[in-house]
Order: structure tokens, then C-alpha cells, then sequence
């Protein structure tokens, strides 16, 4: 079981053989480093890198690429060594920072395969170097940390932070540098950046989630400055770490590429909080500074919740070592003093949560107050139905950079809601649970009612993807073999904007399979060929969206594999799949659907909690977002989307 750890957390590593596995979102060079207990490199031997790979403990790889391994032997580390780092450097030529590319994921496995601790690297924003994780010893056994220090400046900055003299952390920076060309890498895009929540596993019970155990702060790097989430010099063993929650993105730094200016923050009293700006992340359009921001808000609500549950765990913790202590103390059983040393644990304890609530109030109401900023300056894509943008709203130009399926929310404070964005197009197809078994709330649903919330939801969300892409740039496909799914699918029927009816029947699950399957072939070969010119007349290059609903009725053996394919194959070449379905009815076809459902995102028409963030797992609720109630929003998008059409048909 991989223990996922946060900035700053560590992990005990049972076993002198491990190994460190480098993930990369982009080509980069990773180095090894050996430190003493202050964390300060000395000596020769500190680094290990391409023209000197190995030393005492540990190989590191030798070469530029998005994937490395480390093999370390803890046994063969020097005994003056208590801290071996892994470094990420970015190549000279290639993306020119760290926030400019996918975020790294950095694990510890132990020689069969096995991960033992793993750490995604989020937030980084101008650094070019960057501490990931360490190795280091605690008490006679070694531990991992996640560390996610970068350093703008690059490597030899990182040396001279750890003691090096700078004239001698240049020349060790130039000679690990020396072998790299300086074409090396690629610049990356923001079409390559993660998706929002797109990547969300489920969540791990009570019982699989590792419980962080107190102990003894431990010591900071050389430069004094500790790492984010362990204790400050400020901090005391009894109070709750120290956690930054700031938001990497929200900054600029001298050496940052040029971009657009963010727009200028309001006036603020002296000694209170910026004042939020809609559009003040960063980025080359205001959609895109606006995705930003909602990232950052996202990040930042995942970070001030998970802080304060961690210091509520630590208060806890920590009143229960006292009671024991004081109920095994023979002192404390005489003159009622027992009771007063129970009575001190738990006023400690209560001080140390009530700290801890006053952070993540503060913390909260700046997020709401940005949250009130944000909401209504988001484009359509983004915005919810209520949104004032869908009245004046018109078919854009171009294809947008997100979608919004729906809003998400922690239980510390339900009203604070983060939109849910998507990239587009579509990297992971989306499947909207209609079983009364996927959560509480579906449970207490009556069948037919929950059934037509699911179809609604899936009409609402084809209706946003027709109304925020160009007239011409869309298609939308529709499988609903017993025509149970009619009443929600009418406004698409009526307005005109499907590519064709509803298919019904076994033959027109049939006929709409094998179209699209016949779409994905072609564009394939065409791709591969180098000719997407040469596509046939009648192959439509508009992206595609097909809709299933009341899987598996209706389909045959030879549909599913059809339906699997499209699954796995055609986003890549823009045809998408959206089911409306009971997992359980599909049964019957046993395990060869598990892989169809596992490449879906699972979203549910009612509140459910079964989305959890890459970072610490919290159990994020889902909200589906859907016209209000006698809007009449969906057919005035609807009708647009039909105008459009019309005026843009030769």
C-alpha cells in the first residue's frame, strides 16, 4: 500500500534496499545528493550525476529523460551521511520552469516493485531545481520526507543553500550541467498541464489511509529556512506545524518569462489580506488566468483543510500520550491530582484546535471572498447556469480551454463551492452513475426519479459543450436503445443540434458504432500518414460526443468491444463518450468491463463524496450543476447554438 505523502510529511522505510522512481512531466535531470545531519553538503562526494554516477549507497541514472530510477542501499551510505536528497533540474533549452510543465511524482519502492511511499510535487511555479524528496535518518532508522524546495536561480543555488562556497557550487553545477545539450527537452504547453480533478482516485477508507504519528521537530535545511509543513524556529513540540498556503501560481518572479500583466489588485488597509482580483493567476488569455486561479483555489482549500485536520490529529495525539501518562503515573492516583492533570491535557488540547480553527477560518473567508470575486467573472464554459454570461452569451470563435461539470466541497464548510473544471477536449470519457447503489444520497432516491437526474445532467452537460464551441466544431451522438431517456433528451431533439436521432434498437446501436469506430480508424490512418487533408468528403472532423444511455440494452457482444474501443481510442482523435448507466445492470458481462469503467470518470446526479484529490485524498463532494428550476436558460443556449448553424451552412 503506497502511503501518498504531502510537503513536508514523512514516512518510516523499513528496508536498506529501495528504490527512487522519477515520474516527470518533461525530460530532466536527476541527481542524488549526500548532506550531514544539518543538512549541509561537504566534500566532494556530494553529488551524484551523470559524469560521476555512484557513490557510497547510491546510483543514480545517468541520462535526460521524463523517467529515472535510483538504486539506494541505506547499509552502504557513510555513517557521516544522515540526509540523501533526490534533485529534479530542469535541462539548459528546455521549458524554462517548473510550473510550466505537469508536475513530477517522486516514489520510494522497495526492490519487488512495490511502492512504499509516493509524493506529487504541486505548486512549483519559476523553480528550475527542486529538492523533491530525502532519504534521511531518525533515531537509528531511516525515514522519506517530502521536501518540494525548489530554487529559481537553478542548481548551483540549491549547492550554495546547502553550504557550498559559490564558486564551488557553479563549477559542480557546470560539470552535472556539462553533459546535457542545451537543445535538450521541450517546451511545454498549457494543453499539457493536468487536468483539474481529472485524475481523481478513489478515496482511501479510514483503515488505508497511514495515520501521521508526532514526533520531535526535525532539523531545518542549512539556510534556515524549514521546509513548508515542519516546525518553524518559532514553532514548540507542542504546537501543530507551521503550513504555508500560499499559492505558488499567484506570484512573479524576476525571471519568469513575459506575459500578459495581471490585472491590479485593489486598495487594502495596512495589515489585512490582498483583496481578491478575478484573473490574477497566471496566463496568456483571461480564460486562462481565470483556470488558473480556480486550480489555485482548489489547492489552496485541499491545503488550509488538510492542515487543520492534521493539527486536530496532533492535538488528539497528543492529549492521548498525556491521559496515559498520567493514568500510569502512581502520583497522580493520590490527592486527586490525576484529575487535574486530565483536565490539563484537555485544555491543551482544546487551545491547540481552537488555534488551528482560527487559521482555517481566516484562511476560509479569504477563499469565499475570492470565490465571490471569481464566480462571476467566469466565461460560460466555466460559469454555472445561473450565471448572468448565459444571457448575453453568443457561439464563440473558438474552442475553450475548459468545461465546468459540476462544483466541489469539503464538509469544514459546505457553502465554499470550486468549480469543477475539465480540459478539453476530453481526456477521460465521463460516466454519470444512475444506480441507487453508488452513494447514500442516490440510495434514498426513488429509481425512476433518479434515472431522469442522470439523463438531465448529461443533457445539460452536451447542451455546454454545443453553446461554448464554435457552430461548426461540435457533434453530438446519441445511443438511447429503449427510448426510456426521451423526456430529457427532447430540447436537443427539438432545437435540431443532434447529428442525427436518437438511435434506438439493437440496429441503430449498430449503425452509430460502427460510424464512429469507422471516424476514429480513418482519422488514425490519416495521422499516422501524415495526410489528415486526405480524410474522405463524408468523414466529419468536428469533435464528437456520443452519448449512450441504458447500457448495456440493446448491445451485443460485438457492440460492447465497439463501445470499448471508442472508450480507449478516440479521444486521442476527438471522439468522446459520455454513459448515462447502472453499473450493476452490466454485470452480466463480467470483469471484461472493469477496464471500460476504470478509464471513465464516475460523477453522480445527487451530492456524493466519492471524489478524492490527488494530494491528500480528501473525500471531495460532487455537485452536478443544472438549470434552475422553470430556467429557461438550456433552450435559449440550445437556440443560439441552432441560429449559429443555420448562418454558418454554405
Amino acid at each position: 500500500m503506497t502511503a501518498e505523502l504531502v510537503r513536508g510529511q514523512n514516512h518510516p522505510v523499513s528496508q536498506s534496499r529501495v528504490e527512487i522512481r522519477v515520474s516527470a512531466g518533461t525530460p530532466v535531470l536527476a541527481l542524488a545528493s549526500l548532506a550531514d545531519e544539518q543538512g549541509r553538503f561537504s566534500g566532494n562526494g556530494i553529488l551524484a550525476h551523470p559524469g560521476a554516477r555512484s557513490l557510497p549507497g547510491v546510483e543514480s541514472p545517468g541520462e535526460l529523460a521524463d523517467r529515472h530510477t535510483f538504486a539506494v542501499d541505506l547499509d552502504e551510505v557513510a555513517a557521516d551521511v544522515h540526509r540523501l536528497g533526490v534533485l529534479l533540474v530542469l535541462p539548459p533549452g528546455g521549458p524554462v520552469r517548473f510550473g510550466a510543465v505537469p508536475a513530477s511524482y517522486v516514489a520510494v519502492a522497495d526492490p519487488e516493485g512495490a511502492e512504499l511511499a509516493g509524493y506529487t510535487l504541486t505548486g512549483l511555479d519559476a523553480e528550475t531545481a527542486v529538492v523533491a524528496l530525502e532519504l534521511y535518518r531518525r533515531q537509528g532508522a531511516w525515514k522519506v520526507r517530502a521536501v518540494g524546495q525548489g530554487y529559481a536561480e537553478g542548481l548551483g543555488a540549491l549547492l550554495t543553500d546547502g553550504g557550498l562556497p559559490a564558486l564551488a557550487a557553479a563549477e559542480l553545477a557546470a560539470a552535472a550541467l556539462g553533459t546535457i545539450p542545451r537543445t535538450a527537452g521541450a517546451d511545454a504547453t498549457l494543453a499539457t498541464m493536468p487536468t483539474l480533478v481529472g485524475d481523481l482516485r478513489a478515496p482511501q477508507t479510514p483503515a488505508q489511509a497511514p495515520a501521521p504519528t508526532p514526533e520531535p521537530p526535525d532539523p531545518v535545511p542549512a539556510s534556515g529556512h524549514p521546509y513548508a509543513g515542519t516546525p518553524g524556529p518559532g514553532d514548540t513540540p507542542t504546537s501543530p506545524p507551521t503550513i504555508s498556503y500560499a499559492h505558488p501560481r499567484r506570484r512573479r518572479t524576476s525571471n519568469e518569462p513575459p506575459e500578459p500583466a495581471p490585472r491590479p489588485a485593489a486598495a487594502q488597509e495596512p495589515g489585512q489580506a490582498p483583496r481578491p482580483v478575478a484573473g490574477d493567476a497566471g496566463g496568456w488569455s483571461m480564460d486562462e488566468r481565470l483556470y488558473n486561479q480556480v486550480w489555485g483555489m482548489f489547492e489552496d482549500l485541499a491545503r488550509t483543510v488538510a492542515a487543520y485536520r492534521s493539527a486536530v490529529e496532533f492535538a488528539d495525539s497528543r492529549m492521548d500520550r498525556e491521559l496515559d501518562e498520567a493514568l500510569s503515573d502512581p502520583r497522580h492516583r493520590l490527592g486527586g491530582s490525576g484529575n487535574a492533570a486530565r483536565d490539563t491535557a484537555r485544555a491543551r488540547r482544546e487551545e491547540l484546535v481552537a488555534q488551528a480553527q482560527a487559521v482555517l477560518d481566516r484562511d476560509l473567508a479569504q477563499l469565499i471572498a475570492e470565490s465571490e470575486v471569481v464566480e462571476p467573472a467566469l466565461p460560460a464554459a466555466y460559469a454555472r447556469w445561473d450565471n448572468p454570461v448565459w444571457h448575453g452569451h453568443r457561439t464563440p470563435e473558438e474552442s475553450p480551454l475548459a468545461l465546468r461539470l459540476g462544483d466541489l466541497h469539503l464538509p469544514e464548510r459546505p457553502d465554499l463551492r470550486i468549480p469543477m473544471l475539465s480540459r478539453l477536449p476530453l481526456e477521460r470519457g465521463l460516466w454519470i452513475d444512475n444506480g441507487r447503489t453508488g452513494s447514500e444520497a442516490a440510495m434514498t432516491m426513488d429509481t425512476d426519479r433518479l434515472r431522469r437526474a442522470a439523463m438531465d445532467m448529461a443533457v445539460a452537460l452536451a447542451v455546454r459543450l454545443l453553446a461554448v464551441h464554435p457552430a461548426d466544431r461540435f457533434s453530438v451522438h446519441v445511443i438511447d436503445a429503449a427510448g426510456a431517456g426521451s423526456a430529457s433528451l427532447a430540447p436537443l431533439v427539438r432545437a435540431g443540434v443532434l447529428a442525427g436521432p436518437p438511435a434506438a434498437g439493437a440496429h441503430g446501436v449498430t449503425q452509430t458504432l460502427a460510424g464512429l469506430t469507422r471516424r476514429v480508424d480513418l482519422v488514425q490512418m490519416a495521422l499516422r500518414a501524415g495526410a489528415p487533408e486526405d480524410l474522405p468528403p463524408d468523414v466529419d472532423t468536428a469533435d464528437q460526443l456520443l452519448i449512450v444511455h441504458d447500457f448495456p440494452h440493446g448491445f451485443d457482444d460485438r457492440a460492447v468491444t465497439q463501445l470499448r474501443y471508442l472508450a480507449d481510442e478516440g479521444a486521442a482523435v476527438g471522439v468522446h463518450l459520455l454513459m448515462v448507466a447502472d453499473r450493476d445492470e452490466a454485470s452480466a458481462y463480467g470483469p471484461l468491463l472493469d477496464p471500460l469503467w476504470r478509464s471513465l470518470m464516475r460523477l453522480s446526479p445527487v451530492p456524493d463524496n466519492h471524489l478524492a484529490d490527488p494530494w491528500v485524498h480528501h473525500a471531495w463532494t460532487f455537485e452536478p450543476d443544472l438549470p434552475p428550476q422553470g430556467s429557461r436558460v438550456l433552450d435559449q443556449a440550445l437556440d443560439r447554438v441552432a441560429e449559429a448553424r443555420r448562418t454558418t451552412r454554405p
